[in-house]
């Protein structure tokens, strides 16, 4: 019957003290060791409340997608995911700094003496993923002073958000036995890049087949029809998405154009697709999508049925997703933009609730129970920061006037 919770304890659940247990029913098949705390295992569960799967459960959501792709299409949707992170400390003020103190790069990215100084960690992270059954195959140092990524082997997507959700939790548990805070915040530092999560998507009858492949694309993305209807359904959808794949108010302070020391942010602002534009919404690196707008904050389970409602979409209405660009859409101005029909993603949590509230396929798709309760609680995340004034605001306004 699954181990039992009191739902209204569950944020988000959209239950109250007086509702019924929410029952967690695990998966045998996903039953993993946790080294960091010997003797124990992690089970994935998902909700249940009397006993029919809950409409709000992340998990339960994305089951209900994935099988939805796979009547329509006939085939498995994969998905991989890139976790961005950084790995921070506290200094003698209290205040938490980068854990590799010595970086003053303004271009750190692939660094090796930074990645090495932390290798430790990262042995210890990737032996715990391996025993666990995830395959990590790069580690790399990103483009801001302390932030790091972890690659892991693509799979069906509902076991690429399961091994998500597992990497997190090792990492924020590894990095607290080393010293250090492993922070999934998207912007933690206005100066330098945010964390992303971006998703990379193909579809096909079995692992290694991809249907989203087609060397003879005219566009030289080596996509095929079904990827540009897939494509042309996030497009279309790609306001109300971002709700989803940016589900924080600090969110919006990763999709910017401009203010990194680097020189770029990596995040898109324009709602646009291109061959290997890293300022596009989606990527076609050939043969697939990325999607480069989720950051580390976004939840995998909800990113993956988000995406193939809106992926579906394209596929049934045949959308066209337009010709590619691939400029820096950074330096295009607001004019050129909109002489090419290219929207801007929301600017603001705000701003992305509205658009997935008024965006109809996502709703039916994602449930209006859940998106009600998804609003609700992203609005008064949203009120909450604005009433808030930060000492920055402080010190531009004191004595300004």
């Amino acid at each position: 019957t699954g181990a039992g919770f009191a739902g209204f304890a569950i944020a988000g659940m959209g239950m109250g003290p007086h509702g019924q247990e929410f029952m967690a029913i695990g998966d045998p098949k996903d039953v993993r060791p946790v080294p960091w705390m010997p003797g124990t295992a992690v089970v994935t569960c998902d909700g249940h409340v009397l006993g029919k799967p809950h409409a709000l459960d992340s998990r339960v959501i994305a089951k209900k997608a994935l099988a939805e792709f796979r009547e329509v299409t006939g085939l498995e949707f994969y998905s991989g995911l890139g976790p961005e992170f950084f790995l921070l400390r506290k200094d003698d003020s209290g205040s938490y700094v980068v854990a590799t103190e010595s970086e003053s790069l303004d271009k750190p990215c692939y660094d090796f003496r930074h990645l090495s100084s932390i290798s430790a960690f990262l042995v210890e992270l990737r032996e715990t993923l391996d025993a666990a059954g995830i395959d990590v195959y790069q580690i790399d140092h990103e483009d801001a002073n302390g932030q790091f990524e972890m690659n892991f082997t693509y799979a069906d997507a509902l076991r690429t958000a399961d091994n998500l959700t597992y990497f997190k939790m090792a990492a924020q548990a590894i990095a607290k036995k080393h010293g250090m805070l492993c922070s999934f915040m998207p912007k933690p530092f206005i100066e330098r890049s945010g964390s992303g999560l971006h998703m990379h998507m193909s579809a096909g009858q079995k692992f290694g087949d991809n249907a989203f492949e087609d060397a003879s694309d005219k566009r030289g993305l080596g996509l095929s029809t079904m990827a540009y209807h897939f494509l042309g359904g996030l497009i279309a959808h790609a306001r109300g998405l971002t709700a989803i794949a940016a589900p924080s108010v600090n969110s919006y302070k990763r999709l910017v154009s401009r203010g990194s020391r680097s020189g770029a942010t990596w995040a898109p602002v324009n709602i646009a697709y291109g061959n290997n534009n890293r300022t596009a919404f989606v990527r076609g690196p050939g043969g697939r999508l990325e999607l480069r707008v989720p950051d580390a904050a976004a939840n995998p389970y909800l990113l993956t049925a988000a995406i193939i409602h809106a992926g579906l979409d394209g596929i049934r209405r045949k959308r066209d997703p337009g010709e590619p660009c691939n400029e820096n859409l950074y330096t295009l101005s607001r004019d050129e933009l909109d002489k090419r029909g290219i929207r801007r993603l929301p600017a603001s949590l705000s701003d992305a609730v509205d658009a997935l509230e008024s965006d109809d396929v996502l709703c039916k798709g994602l449930g209006p129970a859940f998106v009600h309760e998804f609003a609700q609680v992203k609005r008064a995340e949203s009120d909450e920061l604005l009433l808030s004034v930060s000492p920055a605001e402080f010190r531009r306004y004191v004595d300004f006037f």
